[in-house]
């Protein structure tokens, strides 16, 4: 797959409007001063930023203040993921409906850095900007957001650099980049083929549990897990994420309502954010 330079380049411009919205919220700031941050006209960026997030301007710029998210917190912290846990993420309403089976690497495939092991890979546009999907025959093992190429795929050789690899995508890479323009009750079964510990592997699949539009803090996922004590220690496994929007580790902020950090950009993950509450 070949990324779209018109998709990447829409992406840098509303990423743009985004960052500004994010620093000035507070003065909800008009069309046209949204506009200028993104080298818009207004009508043209009303336009452009409709098609690309479903909602009018003005509407996203409330979806991504701190308000939304505190008062998002505080309207479900105690069913939060309960919700989720209760459907079982049958697909009723809007939850996130996506089952992922997660096969573990073995020790020794990672201890040879992927030798034996032959990768696919392929950059492909997305709403949120380009990405690097790799998979092997088991199911995605990468999936990370690509603004310089040449540095992702750099990354994606370091820690697999004794793979056989072919850029070529395949039915796993297909499966999985739907996420970004499917129905969730649409997505078929997805395979991740990830290295990870079994505290990773509670705090990831804790994090598909959480529905499409919603946000929790790390203390909501420690208690999911049954381990009320060990916020840091999610936080550490939410960084540890391999596959991007796939385990959605950017629904989870800080306890205050921020937003706060995220591995691939906060701009990005407000953007993210603020989209998926616009499609509930």
């Amino acid at each position: 797959m070949n990324s779209d330079p018109q998709t990447s380049s829409d992406f840098a411009r509303i990423a743009r409007a985004i960052e500004y919205a994010r620093k000035n919220f507070r003065e909800q700031p008009s069309l046209g001063r949204m506009a200028a941050a993104a080298n818009l006209s207004p009508s043209h960026f009303q336009r452009l930023f409709a098609q690309w997030a479903g909602v009018s301007p003005k509407k996203f710029l409330q979806f991504l203040s701190v308000e939304y998210a505190k008062a998002l917190l505080d309207e479900r912290r105690s069913t939060l993921l309960d919700t989720a846990h209760q459907t079982g993420l049958s697909g009723t309403g809007r939850l996130h409906d996506l089952f992922v089976t997660i096969e573990q690497m073995t020790p020794g495939e990672y201890r040879e850095g992927g030798a034996g092991l032959r990768l696919n890979y392929s950059f492909t546009p997305t709403p949120f900007g380009r990405v690097l999907v790799a998979t092997t025959a088991r199911g995605v093992c990468h999936l990370a957001f690509a603004d310089d190429p040449a540095v992702a795929l750099g990354e994606l050789r370091e820690r697999f650099p004794h793979a056989e690899w072919a850029e070529a995508d395949d039915a796993w890479q297909q499966s999985a980049l739907k996420i970004f323009s499917a129905d969730w009750t649409d997505l078929g079964k997805v395979r991740l083929h990830l290295r990870a510990s079994p505290f990773q592997l509670k705090v990831w699949q804790a994090l598909l549990q959480i529905p499409l539009g919603q946000a929790c803090t790390y203390g909501d996922v420690a208690a999911a897990i049954d381990r009320p004590g060990a916020s840091r220690a999610v936080g550490t496994a939410v960084g540890r994420n391999p596959v991007a929007y796939l385990i959605p580790c950017h629904r989870v902020i800080r306890s205050c309502g921020d937003c706060g950090g995220y591995r691939w950009g906060p701009t990005r993950k407000s953007a993210m954010l603020g989209w998926e509450a616009a499609q509930r």
